[in-house]
């Protein structure tokens, strides 16, 4: 049984009986169902939600994402979709808006909107910094290009919160690999320093890459490398960071490592002090 499924398409077919259906499964959503123990995912929370309009509502915003195969979407966050059924239900959004044909799209056999018209409407819909990550991904997942939502922006002009969706689009970028890289890129412009490049190769003098930074400044040799608790626990990863540090030292490459305890204010300082060093080699 594919899943989730509508529990009367399932008796309509013979493929279940309404005891199977009451005893063996749960409900999502009214006649929406899933085994017991199935991971509510984004995607799954996204083609729930997508079933329960009975296939004609549109999917928008993170589920749009969801189903473009962006990452690091909270599994807590409601579905959202573009549907004429407004009535409250838990663990839905329902969106309104008018949708051109070509904001469309079909994912998985479901209707959702264009990485162009997500985007647009993430950034229009949600704090800046939320946003940002979110399309960060979504650029990563999709290849979308930030001139093209520019365009789309330029359609919508009149739309509530585009005058912030254009701010923040400036800022987004492809490169960031989680939500906390795309958060200390942003401390770091938001800081007057100059915008990092991301996932930034070093190379050695023989031409051998020896790394690739999540941001940094090649001409100034400083790299900041944002470390989740994966590079603590992992002992290869741990053992392999060591090695690239070393290399990036040996070819007088500052590095600045980040981790979630780092208060914002020694970030600024470390950068700083990078910058004051690397003027004076």
């Amino acid at each position: 049984m594919e899943e989730p499924f509508l529990g009367s398409e399932a008796l309509a077919a013979g493929r279940l009986t309404r005891h199977q259906v009451r005893t063996k499964f749960v409900p999502v959503h009214q006649d929406v169902y899933v085994s017991p123990g199935t991971e509510l995912t984004p995607m799954i929370r996204a083609k729930a939600c997508w079933l329960r309009s009975r296939r004609r509502g549109v999917l928008v915003g993170f589920s749009a994402s969801a189903v473009h195969g962006a990452r690091w979407i909270s599994r807590a966050r409601p579905a959202e979709i573009n549907d004429t059924n407004h009535k409250p239900t838990r663990g839905v959004i329902a969106r309104g808006g008018v949708l051109e044909d070509d904001e469309v799209c079909r994912r998985f056999g479901m209707a959702a909107t264009t990485p162009e018209r997500t985007a647009l409407d993430l950034l229009c819909w949600y704090p800046a910094d939320t946003a940002i990550a979110a399309v960060d991904s979504l650029a990563r997942a999709t290849r979308l290009k930030i001139a093209d939502v520019e365009l789309l922006a330029e359609r919508h002009r009149g739309r509530r919160g585009i005058k912030s969706a254009r701010a923040a689009l400036e800022l987004v970028d492809a490169g960031a690999e989680s939500p906390r890289e795309t958060w200390l890129r942003l401390l770091i412009t938001r800081s007057g320093f100059p915008g990092p490049q991301t996932q930034l190769p070093v190379y050695n003098e023989y031409g051998a890459l020896i790394a690739e930074v999540d941001m940094g400044y090649e001409d100034r040799k400083i790299a900041f490398e944002y470390e989740g608790d994966h590079h603590r626990t992992d002992r290869t990863q741990f053992t392999k960071d060591i090695r690239r540090y070393e290399a990036l030292t040996e070819l007088g490459w500052i590095v600045i490592r980040v981790t979630a305890e780092d208060a914002q204010g020694d970030i600024i300082r470390r950068t700083e002090l990078a910058l004051a060093r690397a003027r004076q080699q």
